[in-house]
């Protein structure tokens, strides 16, 4: 079922994303989407639970990127319902947003990662205030914790935007846009495909 309703003749009935679309290098797309990523830090994750079927979104701090930057990974208490939703349904969306406007979504497929070395490398002593002290000697919150897993997000498609040009020629884009109907080009648009992010994985 479509929705289109419009009738544009030879106008795209989506001005915004013509105006925007940024046809960059994959080597641009990939690594201004993880320098993106590192500056915000904390992105929302979303799952799926299982026994409603609603979508479920937490804020969650990147602890680590694989691949060339591609897949990213999030340590996890592994008692957490987000666990059990993976469990069910691998699926996942992790999305970034700052205070300029600027944002990316990732889309993509989740494990969890239980291997006591992969935790050791990118453990974080900060983590012990997320997972308390259980004071039985073991679930004390560092390295050795059991508790302790790593979400590792394996990347099939993204699509983000940064900002094209500086406050005042935005502002400028946005009045004119507003005055005239012309779609503000003020973002660089962008969009990872799945080929494109297989092609990216393969050679890091």
């Amino acid at each position: 079922m479509s929705f289109s309703n419009t009738n544009t003749g030879d106008k795209p009935a989506d001005p915004y994303k013509t105006a925007n679309i940024d046809e960059a290098s994959l080597s641009d797309k990939v690594n201004d989407l993880t320098s993106f990523v590192s500056a915000c830090k904390f992105g929302m994750m979303t799952t799926r639970d299982a026994p409603s079927g609603r979508l479920v979104s937490r804020c969650m701090a990147v602890a680590a990127k694989e691949n060339g930057g591609i897949d990213l990974l999030f340590h996890t208490n592994t008692e957490s319902g987000k666990t059990d939703e993976l469990q069910s349904d691998d699926h996942i969306n992790v999305s970034f947003l700052n205070g300029s406007g600027e944002w990316a979504s990732i889309s993509g497929t989740a494990s969890v990662e239980t291997d006591r070395e992969l935790v050791k490398k990118h453990y974080s002593p900060a983590l012990k205030a997320w997972l308390g002290d259980l004071g039985d000697g073991k679930h004390d919150g560092s390295e050795n914790d059991p508790r302790i897993g790593v979400i590792r997000v394996k990347t099939v498609s993204a699509t983000y935007a940064i900002v094209a040009k500086n406050i005042v020629s935005r502002a400028v884009e946005v009045a004119q846009g507003t005055i005239t109907g012309k779609p503000a080009a003020i973002n660089k648009l962008r969009e990872l495909t799945e080929e494109e992010v297989k092609q990216w994985r393969s050679s890091h």
